[in-house]
């Protein structure tokens, strides 16, 4: 009887766990089976392994073979375990010495050729092997840029079978794998190209710069979907531990550009309006995979077209825009997706789209069935909500050296972001959208008696929520680091007021 064993990654939404691969040879029928809870995938790999080995050149013993997954109740899903099985069978056949296998973790699909393949998740399994102690992982050429990113181990680069077993055997050494380049990034769209619309730039230099949700509604050609686009532009880049989370998130969900680093850019997603909540939110086969949620975290998630989702779509977000988690629950276990993203929504105020309400030719039952369509308790989650008027003939035809370009903004929402990191540092919070409402109500933070007046006789009427009084809260601040204001005011919060609900704040006597 022979017995070796090899290492390998199992990945549940970006966390990876160990997985110990264990090959036992015996005498019996010849065959090949699996403990562990494999999946189908795992389950096909017993031909995918033994005709990369023949095609190697190498020979497939003819033996009773037994395979273990360790831990035996965490289900194994992919075709991330192909090497580490051919390994473990090749290792415990004496094809290569065992002691060579025992400790590596592999990580890559097996061709029926013998080639390595890449997979989904190099980046997060290449991060848990390293937080489990390993020293040294095995990954294909399709998968070395994003392995190279983490630092700390040993990272080999393999483009066949008859590679590995050749350097295992004592020949030429598995090549490290290079550093990630450094590709300089394409330019985004400017905010220069937007015409006319002070109001709403306005509104998207709030929203970026305190990581506000914000609701665009107007006619349509105002330049909303414009300005939605452009919020990325005038963003922070990511710093290095967020840009690592979105990069993993993106090479789980298989959309990772091949060759590339870190992704340094809040990233930006826009599904189109019959995407259905599984392409938003995540799932599909096994325990899910990452939606546009997910693949929009620490960057922007743009509906345009919001009314045109189906609701039971849109109200799925509600309860990421308040945890910024998506955990997908299926029969096979849950699985957890980090989804803190800014939501920006675009919409006409009715079917017809007209701009205003003279020209409009929709009944008003109409009007209010497709205003309905976004619900109530996900508008509440809105912290800006801007109306968007018709671009005049004046402002079309401004020249485009009056506009404001991106960079001038980017550099007035760096400032006031640097002063929201500064002010909240010591609780763990960079950002004024990221404080919870009872902080800022409490006597250390709320705004003067005058301007809590204001809301008071807002929440009387029943113009603001619980939490809307703290979304007011929160872009009371964010008006405060703009203007370079130690705290808000009055005026800060008569400001906030009028963004979330199109009102002027009015004090009651």
């Amino acid at each position: 009887m022979a017995l070796a064993g090899t290492l390998s990654i199992a990945l549940s939404g970006v966390s990876g766990r160990l997985i110990e691969v264990e090959a036992d040879l015996s005498a019996g029928l010849p065959g090949l089976t699996f403990t562990g809870l494999p999946d189908v995938s795992v389950l096909e790999s017993r031909d995918r392994i033994r005709a990369a080995v023949l095609n190697s050149g190498l020979d497939w013993p003819n033996k009773r073979i037994t395979v273990a997954l360790l831990p035996a109740d965490v289900r194994k899903y992919g075709s991330v375990f192909d090497v580490a099985l051919a390994m473990s069978v090749l290792a415990a056949a004496g094809a290569v010495p065992a002691e060579s296998v025992a400790g590596v973790v592999w990580l890559a699909e097996l061709g029926l050729d013998g080639r390595l393949r890449p997979v989904r998740g190099a980046l997060p399994a290449v991060l848990a092997a390293r937080e489990a102690g390993v020293r040294t992982v095995v990954v294909s050429p399709g998968n070395c840029a994003e392995a190279a990113l983490v630092t700390g181990l040993n990272v080999l680069v393999a483009a066949s079978l008859a590679e590995i077993v050749l350097a295992l055997r004592g020949g030429t050494a598995l090549g490290s794998a290079p550093a990630g380049r450094s590709d300089p990034p394409a330019p985004l769209p400017d905010l220069a190209d937007v015409v006319g619309q002070p109001v709403a730039r306005r509104a998207l230099e709030i929203a970026a710069a305190g990581a506000h949700h914000l609701l665009l509604e107007g006619a349509p050609g105002a330049g909303k979907t414009m300005l939605a686009e452009r919020l990325p532009s005038i963003l922070p880049e990511l710093d290095p531990a967020q840009a690592l989370e979105v990069t993993a998130i993106h090479s789980v969900a298989g959309v990772l550009p091949g060759g590339a680093g870190l992704l340094r850019r809040p990233p930006l997603q826009a599904p189109h309006h019959t995407s259905s909540m599984a392409a938003l939110v995540g799932g599909g086969a096994g325990l899910g995979r990452p939606g546009a949620a997910s693949l929009a975290h620490r960057g922007v998630l743009v509906l345009d077209e919001a009314a045109e989702f189906k609701p039971t779509v849109l109200d799925s977000l509600r309860q990421p825009l308040e945890s910024g988690l998506i955990t997908l629950h299926r029969t096979g276990g849950a699985v957890s997706y980090p989804a803190r993203f800014q939501l920006v929504m675009a919409t006409n105020p009715c079917p017809c789209g007209a701009g205003k309400d003279t020209d409009c030719s929709c009944t008003p039952d109409a009007r209010r069935r497709y205003r309905r369509r976004l619900s109530g308790p996900l508008l509440d989650r809105i912290d800006l909500q801007i109306p968007i008027d018709p671009v005049s003939r004046t402002e079309l035809m401004q020249d485009s050296d009056a506009r404001e370009p991106s960079a001038v903004v980017a550099a007035r929402v760096a400032g006031a972001r640097a002063a929201a990191r500064q002010r909240w540092a010591p609780f763990g919070w960079n950002t004024n959208a990221e404080v919870p409402g009872p902080v800022l109500r409490s006597r250390s933070w709320r705004p003067p008696r005058q301007a809590l007046a204001q809301l008071d006789s807002e929440i009387e009427r029943g113009g603001l929520s619980a939490r809307g009084c703290d979304r007011v809260l929160k872009l009371s601040w964010t008006l405060a680091d703009l203007a370079g204001m130690a705290r808000p005011g009055s005026a800060e919060v008569s400001e906030a007021i009028w963004l979330r609900t199109g009102r002027a704040a009015v004090t009651s006597v």
